[in-house]
């Protein structure tokens, strides 16, 4: 029998700059605009949070707010 893809939506452990599979699927879905991104197509993510990103330009706003939300925290 041949091993076909994991379907559904995967779990994964990001790291910087890797991520561990948890659970297998064939996507995981963009924290901020809930778009299914295709493993095979993840290319941002955030390891503090745990979040994974459809493009550099929402990676870049989430990041840009985390750090603003981190400063206001700070103070």
């Amino acid at each position: 029998m041949r091993a076909t893809p994991a379907e559904g939506e995967a779990k994964l452990e990001y790291f910087s700059g890797e991520y561990d599979v948890l659970r297998p699927g064939s996507y995981v879905v963009c924290a901020i605009t809930k778009v299914k991104i295709p493993l095979a197509q993840l290319r941002y993510w955030n390891h503090e949070l745990q979040e994974a990103y459809a493009s550099n330009e929402i990676a870049t706003r989430r990041h840009l707010e985390w750090q603003a939300a981190r400063a206001g925290a700070s103070s």
